[in-house]
């Protein structure tokens, strides 16, 4: 099985930063897209950022400019820097990896437990 253990969610003041980070463990053979996303309280979850194997980003509208999304292949983390966060940015924040595990044909989708970020004055 595959475990995405998430960290660097908390408390922040309007425009702070915040980088969130998601580590892979597990018997991992490959990660292919790895993504972050959100879920306000009674909102649905949605898509903050994507990045693929080969470094292909896709954000948000609402976030683009002010968030970035990134890879270490070597770790097989991936971080999310949050720049000039707003208050509409709270949310829990959920890692997401497409992953194949070692002696298996098939990728298939992983999520971390999320982590709580909170905009606030």
């Amino acid at each position: 099985q595959v475990q995405l253990v998430e960290s660097g969610g908390g408390l922040v003041q309007p425009g702070g930063s915040l980088r969130l980070s998601c580590a892979a463990s597990g018997r991992i053979f490959s990660i292919s897209r790895r993504g972050w996303y959100r879920q306000a309280p009674g909102k649905q979850r949605e898509l903050v950022a994507v990045i693929s194997s080969s470094g292909d980003t896709n954000y948000a509208d609402s976030v683009k400019g002010r968030f970035t999304i990134s890879r270490d292949n070597a770790k097989n983390t991936v971080y999310l820097q949050m720049n000039s966060l707003k208050p509409d940015d709270t949310a829990v924040y959920y890692c997401n990896s497409y992953v194949r595990l070692v002696l298996e044909s098939q990728y298939k989708d992983y999520w971390g437990q999320g982590t709580q970020v909170t905009v606030s004055s």
